[in-house]
């Protein structure tokens, strides 16, 4: 692996004064009403309970069509601790945040506020008092959700199967919403990964880690653009990019039906010799062993078409997130990210 990116972001880092930095990453689309309340809610909460530290704030834009771009570019015009990259279409929100996260400048990086601020931007200064005491990984988890129980008992049922299929540990509750050193970050950038499971990825290289519960707010402003098909598209992301168990047990799976089938017939010739009254026969024992069978091969080409599309993505070696404009960046800050074009 090219260890040319890793060793310009030490440079940049052992460059960097002595008044630590905190980056926080802030995707957002279409969010024209709430990124002015999450800049200032961050500006304050610095002001108030972190003078102590240097704010760095990366807003990664989807591409909106609303107002949110001219917002955030009237932001980072009065404040240059205010960063902010557009896209060039929508990419989803883990390459957008990802794609973000390669300019955090930080000592220490929030992975993923949403500028909804339904992750409690108040906890910032206790995540950076754990970091400051020697945790690495400082994980906010949703111990309390202001959902629906069925969103609730999908995400518990999402854990449970990653976690009996991955072998590492992800948190049940725990999102993006943590903060992380800057060798955890760089750790994490070094994954080419075209699509990102965030929490994944943090849970993967390890380090030391405390976990901070808290409550998940409703929205105030907006809807949520986060839909049931891109919360399993995440999902079956995360299950695909971190085991190969669904693919052994698919092959296991298989030499058992043709083992159970193959004694199904032999239990039939015998019948059929020995019992001849009692053998089934006709048409319908075949359409239901055809069926099941078929469905199940189905069910595994599938699965098998998973991981291939994940390998297809991977060995195009195409950018991730194409951007259409930086605000705040330098452009010699594009150096140190190996991911974009």
């Amino acid at each position: 692996m090219d260890e040319t990116p890793r060793r310009l972001r030490r440079q940049m880092a052992s460059a960097r004064p002595t008044e630590k930095v905190i980056t926080i990453v802030s995707p957002c689309y279409q969010e024209e009403d709430n990124v002015e309340r999450c800049y200032q809610a961050v500006k304050r909460i610095f002001d108030e309970y972190l003078p102590g530290y240097r704010r760095e704030h990366v807003f990664s834009d989807n591409a909106s069509t609303d107002n949110t771009v001219a917002i955030l570019k009237e932001i980072a015009r009065n404040d240059p601790a205010v960063k902010v990259v557009v896209n060039a279409r929508n990419y989803g929100l883990f390459r957008s945040t990802f794609n973000a996260l390669q300019y955090a400048r930080g000592d220490a990086v929030l992975l993923m506020l949403p500028v909804d601020l339904q992750d409690p931007p108040e906890l910032i200064p206790e995540f950076v008092k754990l970091w400051e005491q020697g945790y690495e990984v400082v994980a906010g988890a949703r111990a309390e959700r202001r959902e629906g129980w069925v969103m609730r008992a999908c995400r518990r049922t999402f854990y449970t199967l990653v976690n009996s299929l991955a072998d590492f540990d992800i948190p049940e509750n725990v999102g993006e919403f943590q903060l992380v050193d800057r060798k955890v970050l760089d750790a994490m950038l070094d994954h080419r990964d075209q699509y990102p499971y965030i929490r994944g990825l943090v849970a993967s290289v390890g380090f030391r880690r405390i976990i901070v519960p808290y409550t998940w707010v409703e929205r105030r402003n907006g809807k949520s653009k986060l839909r049931l098909g891109t919360l399993i598209d995440q999902a079956l992301n995360g299950i695909f990019s971190f085991s190969s168990l669904p693919m052994r047990a698919a092959t296991l799976i298989g030499f058992a039906l043709s083992a159970l089938c193959l004694l199904y017939a032999l239990a039939m010739v015998v019948a059929y010799f020995l019992m001849p009254g009692v053998a089934p026969r006709g048409t319908t024992t075949l359409i239901v062993s055809v069926f099941f069978l078929s469905g199940v091969q189905l069910a595994f080409v599938g699965m098998l078409g998973e991981y291939v599309v994940a390998i297809h993505a991977q060995v195009r070696h195409g950018a991730s997130v194409v951007e259409r404009e930086r605000v705040n960046i330098d452009e010699g800050e594009k150096n140190c990210t190996p991911h974009l074009s």
